[in-house]
């Protein structure tokens, strides 16, 4: 389908390509959607690997900068993977993906926490990657078939809300596994969710048929996987000289990616849309949006781990509350998205609510009162709550029905990104700070430079162009 002018209504999507008009909307079963948060939950729950990571730096004999291996292996996996997953799932079925995932997941999960060396545990979190990104790709496209387009911005905000919630309770159960059984057991106890939603997960809503059997591009998708891997790998490797070849090899592979993609017949994304200048401008801010807020979960497990008095329990639950804000707010989002307020709007709010967070994290200090720890942790966690599912709304309004495993994971992706991005540049921030400076002045400076890069992010939107807030789907 060519793209010579974009249509930016929403009713016009749904009269075009939207098979559930307002006459025939679905509605989506609790336990259906309750299925899909639980096989979600064995990706998001990954935050309890954070709050074990000062028992897996003492497991391993690791320096704190060396902790970041264990994120960029596992997230850099799935990032290079999810759009490419997302096109097999639209071609072939989200629901078939998706229970491809869980099996993945389920076996990864053993072996990560059986893990004998540091060498070892990287590998491993490879593969829970793949995992994760056969999850993930097809996770928003099942929520999002449960109910008519007219409903997406509610069921992405529900969809928001899960991914938070897993978020969430990843820290809690994950400060008091690993004080029970040490850090393996934050792997181990996903196995029974994984297996629970694998085997109750019935009825999901069956593919739009295809007049043709969609044939995926593996050229394409091997080149976009490269692309990523390498640009990834120059993220992270800023102070050395090689990252000069990774980003190379990574602009060399992105070139041939927008060759083959220009010339397939059913490209992964249309680059008519990518090539949109708000489009991308959106897609840039997620990133720095989601590497400020990352840094949360980065460095705050270690400032706890200092405090006097508090046990892995209670630091648990205290960093729980940044992604219980982003649970309580995404589905009151959803449901103010393109109604009472626009999407860019509510985006640019959520972004300086996320700053004004990391700010009050940044006046920390052994001293204050845990409640004000809370509070920080909340704003911020409501501001990133808020940006998810605006920019989720516009990214999912922006590309064709069809293509919605491919929205999905384009969502995901650039949320991946920042937080890979994070992982490199957070740390590199804040190990130069403490090479000058004590641990508790480098954390505070670290959590206003990201304060920074939220409100920078919050600008960007502000002075976008005018309607990137509403529809870019092209007519057809």
């Amino acid at each position: 389908m060519k793209t010579n002018q974009l249509d930016f209504s929403v009713t016009s999507i749904c009269k075009r390509d939207c098979p559930l008009s307002s006459a025939g909307l679905l509605h989506a079963k609790p336990w259906q959607l309750g299925m899909i948060g639980l096989g979600t939950a064995v990706t998001q729950l990954d935050t309890s690997v954070n709050i074990a990571f000062p028992a897996i730096t003492r497991g391993f004999d690791l320096s704190i900068g060396e902790i970041q291996w264990v994120v960029i292996c596992y997230v850099l996996t799935y990032a290079s993977l999810l759009l490419a997953l997302g096109r097999i799932g639209d071609n072939f079925g989200h629901a078939l993906v998706f229970r491809i995932g869980l099996i993945w997941s389920t076996v990864a999960l053993l072996l990560v926490g059986w893990s004998p060396s540091f060498g070892a545990m990287l590998l491993f979190r490879c593969l829970q990657g793949i995992g994760a990104a056969l999850v993930l790709s097809c996770g928003a496209a099942l929520v999002t078939s449960l109910y008519g387009e007219e409903r997406r911005s509610h069921a992405l905000g529900i969809y928001t809300m899960m991914l938070s919630v897993g978020l969430m309770l990843g820290p809690l159960l994950g400060g008091a596994l690993t004080a029970a059984w040490d850090w393996p057991a934050v792997f181990w106890f996903r196995i029974p969710v994984a297996v629970a939603a694998l085997l109750l997960l019935r009825g999901m809503p069956a593919s739009p048929q295809r007049q043709a059997i969609d044939r995926f591009d593996i050229l394409g998708g091997v080149a976009l996987v490269l692309a990523l891997v390498t640009m990834l790998l120059a993220l992270n490797r800023l102070r050395e000289f090689s990252a000069i070849w990774f980003a190379l090899l990574s602009a060399i592979a992105f070139a041939a990616f927008i060759f083959r993609e220009s010339r397939a017949a059913r490209p992964i994304i249309a680059l008519e849309i990518v090539r949109q200048p708000g489009f991308a401008l959106l897609n840039l801010v997620s990133v720095l949006a989601n590497l400020a807020a990352f840094s949360v979960w980065l460095l705050v497990p270690y400032f706890l781990a200092r405090v006097p008095g508090y046990s892995l329990t209670e630091g648990g639950v205290i960093l729980a509350t940044a992604a219980a804000g982003a649970a309580v707010v995404a589905p009151i989002g959803g449901r103010l998205a393109g109604r009472r307020i626009s999407a860019k709007r509510l985006a640019i709010a959520g972004a300086v609510a996320t700053g004004g967070g990391l700010l009050l994290l940044g006046t920390w200090t052994e001293q204050t009162p845990t409640i004000l720890r809370i509070v920080g942790l909340a704003v911020q966690g409501v501001g990133l709550g808020l940006f998810q599912l605006a920019y989720s709304d516009i990214v999912t309004a922006a590309l064709p029905l069809k293509d919605r495993g491919v929205a999905g994971s384009l969502v995901l992706l650039t949320r991946t990104l920042g937080t890979v991005t994070a992982a490199s540049v957070v740390l590199m921030v804040f190990e130069i700070l403490n090479a000058k400076h004590g641990f508790l002045e480098s954390f505070q400076r670290t959590f206003q430079f990201a304060a920074l890069l939220a409100f920078g992010a919050a600008g960007l939107l502000a002075i976008s162009p005018r309607r990137i807030g509403e529809s870019l789907e092209p007519k057809a």
